[in-house]
């Protein structure tokens, strides 16, 4: 007999849910990762890797992303203000003053990450996704441009189902928090199943000018219109509006931790300006799937995004409209060359084009007045790729792949002088090879090693950032990432292991400076070395069991080392080499509790131990070590067989640190700090039918 379980573990190269346990052996099932094209055993990837559930997700607040994020190792995500997130992996937090920079994201095998190189990750609702897959470290052989890694973000609606389902969630907390979610499966027939997720969330933030306004509605749809052959749509339309309170001092945060960026010499206050994001945005992609034959399967999809985006700013009005149409398409084919001996080859390309029209207005107290700059940006990138796997007795895993990256921009100015003609930045062609083996030395041992070359162009915020100025002296980031990790299942997985180190040489950095007015430009940084540790371990302590006051426990511990430091960087007279990276944490250690009882109740606390974090290039200013301690209790209750009901309240901040998720890197006048809330609380309630 066996028994369905969700677990919230926390490994380094996966998380563990949804899996299935045989009630007599207590044994894990393998879990699964659709990663390099095709579903495989997590045990035997070559790559560093984590798989978020929505378990794991909704264990926590379920407006956010963040807390489920940071339990993996390697991957650090912040939120200035609600709304306001940053994300990196393995160290690129240096680039990004929002948005997602350095890392390549796909939304149900779309590009979310546009031809410009951003990505907007806070338009994605957290209640319509299914799963999240990480991969971490370097990996442009494949997917493109990027030298952090890759997330595949999977939506509600494409796994198969016989029933219709219907979830509706109620939150309500701290802050005005108020969110109303709903998720809709439906089955249309035995080919064909449509998905709706619609949500609304609306907070008035914790301090002052920080309030969130978020719609967001999402159809997918499925449709198998041949044995061999299957249609995929994903679309959705984001209106996103959240205000900016701004950087505070340590005095001003001491201070009063909740204002916003007060007044300072000629600049007005944030709240005086009005200071806020607002997005719309439409996203959508069309993909088919035919398998050829026994042995040669075609993919191909188009995909493409419109984002009016405006941004009053203390200095300035920023207006931008952004158009982004792409394609991916490839070929694989898959075959034995012996019993014991099988292969498969993948070829196929990637290519993006973006259209940016960005203009910028004096700001008086919200209000766009006089023209300061006006550009037009086109961006174009093509990744061609080749990769081939050989596995030996499902032992040996050997994987080779080589991609070519072209990107270039061309812009044009239109104000304060016209321009006749476009001129060019040309970033060259660029191979990005990975090489990559996993072991199997016992059944439930594995060992891998990897090396590959990381490769992220400019963005076109970076290129043309909030100075009003074209920057055509940056470089891209390139790198060499070398790593070797293992996995290690003990006692039918009731206890899993994994670790990995790498270290990776990456050239030319691109970090985020700021000028006297709070305009923010970019420059190269020479060299940084970048020496990690990962480590994890899942201990299942009690299986699910039918009786008894703890019916099911597990706890999980996760481990980060990062030894990042400039190898050589040097601004003007000031010399940097030998110091700590910027906006990165040397260590963080992650915990997870979840707790089974009588009656499905549920206990879900997770704990977060992040050390000091630097500022600053010249490591002058430092963001204290916090520890975060978060909870939520849950229970559910079936009433007949039609709809089940669940209650949850929840706690985040427990310890009632003062500390700031999500600084601001080199801040000018000393205004690095974002203050994160002080203990506060939530509660909600969700139906399904």
């Amino acid at each position: 007999m066996k028994t369905n379980y969700l677990l919230a573990a926390c490994c380094l190269c996966g998380k563990l849910y949804g899996q299935t346990i045989d009630s007599t052996t207590h044994k894990l099932e393998q879990v699964e990762i659709k990663a390099y094209f095709n579903k495989q055993p997590l045990l035997r990837l070559t790559a560093s890797a984590a798989v978020l559930s929505q378990q794991s997700i909704q264990s926590q607040q379920s407006p956010s992303l963040v807390s489920a994020i940071n339990t993996i190792p390697g991957v650090r995500m912040e939120e200035r203000s609600p709304g306001s997130y940053r994300l990196a992996l393995r160290g690129s937090m240096i680039r990004s003053p929002f948005g997602v920079r350095n890392v390549k994201i796909y939304l149900d095998d779309f590009p979310l990450t546009d031809a410009g190189g951003n990505t907007y990750f806070n338009l994605i609702d957290p209640f319509s996704i299914d799963q999240i897959n990480v991969l971490k470290g370097p990996d442009g052989s494949i997917y493109g441009a990027n030298s952090g890694g890759v997330v595949s973000v999977y939506s509600k609606g494409f796994n198969e189902i016989t029933k219709s389902k219907v979830d509706l969630q109620l939150t309500g907390g701290s802050y005005g928090l108020f969110q109303q979610q709903l998720s809709a499966v439906l089955p249309v027939n035995e080919t064909q199943q449509i998905a709706i997720n619609q949500s609304w969330t609306r907070s008035d933030g914790y301090r002052a000018h920080s309030a969130l306004n978020k719609k967001n509605i999402q159809l997918n749809y499925n449709w198998q219109y041949t044995r061999s052959s299957a249609l995929k749509f994903t679309g959705f339309y984001s209106d996103l509006g959240y205000q900016t309170p701004g950087g505070l001092t340590a005095a001003q945060m001491e201070s009063d931790r909740r204002q916003s960026r007060p007044k300072g010499g000629p600049n007005p206050s944030a709240a005086e300006q009005k200071a806020a994001i607002y997005d719309k945005t439409f996203f959508g992609g069309l993909s088919n799937s035919t398998q050829i034959n026994s042995k040669l399967t075609l993919f191909a999809s188009v995909f493409g995004s419109s984002n009016q985006i405006k941004n009053p700013f203390i200095t300035n009005y920023e207006k931008r409209d952004e158009k982004n149409l792409g394609s991916r398409i490839y070929l694989s084919y898959a075959d034995l060359l012996s019993q014991t001996l099988k292969y498969e080859v993948q070829l196929g390309l990637e290519t993006q084009k973006g259209w940016y029209a960005i203009d910028n207005y004096d700001n008086n107290q919200g209000v766009a007045t006089n023209p300061q700059a006006k550009d037009k940006l086109e961006n174009s990138q093509q990744s061609y790729f080749v990769r081939t796997q050989i596995t030996w007795l499902e032992r040996l895993q050997v994987e080779l792949s080589v991609g070519l990256n072209e990107n270039k921009i061309s812009y044009q100015q239109r104000f304060p002088i016209q321009q006749d003609s476009k001129s060019n930045l040309n970033f060259g062609e660029t191979w990005m090879p990975r090489a990559a083996a996993s072991y199997l030395v016992s059944p439930d041992f594995a060992v891998r090693a990897s090396i590959s070359k990381g490769f992220s162009a400019p963005t076109i915020a970076e290129v043309r950032s909030s100075d009003n100025l074209i920057n055509t002296d940056l470089k891209p980031e390139t790198g060499t990432n070398h790593e070797v990790g293992i996995r290690w299942h003990l006692w039918n997985r009731r206890i899993i292991l994994d670790a990995a180190a790498y270290t990776y040489q990456m050239n030319d950095a691109i970090i985020r400076q700021v000028r006297e007015n709070g305009a923010e430009y970019f420059q190269n940084a020479g060299k940084i070395d970048q020496k990690g540790l990962e480590a994890s371990i899942l201990t299942y302590l009690i299986t699910p069991q039918k009786s008894g006051i703890i019916r099911s426990l597990q706890l999980s511990s996760n481990f980060s080392l990062n030894d990042y430091t400039f190898k050589s960087y040097t601004v003007g007279e000031n010399n940097y080499s030998g110091n700590r990276l910027t906006a990165v944490p040397k260590t963080v250690w992650t915990n997870s509790l979840n707790v089974l009882f009588p009656n499905e109740l549920r206990l879900d606390v997770r704990s977060n131990l992040t050390a000091t974090i630097p500022l600053d290039d010249a490591n002058t200013v430092y963001a204290k070590r916090y520890h975060l301690l978060q909870g939520k209790l849950s229970w559910s209750k079936t009433i007949g067989t039609l709809c089940t009901i669940k209650l949850f309240v929840g706690a985040d901040n427990l310890l009632n640190e003062k500390y700031s998720l999500g600084n601001d890197i080199n801040a000018f006048g000393g205004r690095y700090f974002n203050p994160a809330p002080l203990r506060n609380y939530y509660a909600g309630m969700s139906f399904n039918f």
